[in-house]
């Protein structure tokens, strides 16, 4: 019974969000960087109801792999913008994927089992002149 409180209880928490100063010291920018990386669309934090930038966990990652990107690997800001959209679009396409293979798994798992097999039929490039019986010519 405790193991099912833990589970609803760890669900229920909310996640860990840090205010601009605070993911600026984690991330190892200063605060100002964070502000025109979110000005640029590089990263979007969430929002409060006075309009103050709440960043989580996943947006510090974030702010991390743009600083390697940018000082180690030398990439620019628009070509750091280019690999965050084009990294998203690939993990939404690869759940797509991995949604579609599941649903033919299924489908096939449900699908009856033949009453024969398929056998290739080689095309043919004759002509057959076909007359109904009842029409025929008796030639005698």
């Amino acid at each position: 019974m405790s193991k099912d409180r833990t589970s609803r209880s760890d669900a229920a928490q909310p996640k860990a969000m840090y205010v601009i100063s605070v993911a600026a010291e984690l991330s190892g920018m200063h605060a100002q960087t964070l502000r025109t990386y979110d000005r640029m669309g590089l990263v979007s934090p969430a929002r409060t109801s006075g309009g103050g930038r709440r960043y989580s966990e996943s947006d510090i990652e974030l702010l991390r792999k743009i600083q390697a990107l940018s000082q180690d690997d030398g990439v620019n800001l628009a070509g750091i913008k280019s690999i965050i959209e084009l990294t998203a679009e690939r993990d939404r396409l690869a759940a797509e994927r991995d949604e579609l293979q599941a649903e033919v798994e299924r489908l096939r798992s449900q699908a009856r089992p033949s009453r024969g097999e398929l056998v290739h039929v080689p095309r043919s490039t004759s002509v057959v002149m076909w007359t109904p019986r009842r029409n025929r010519r008796r030639d005698s």
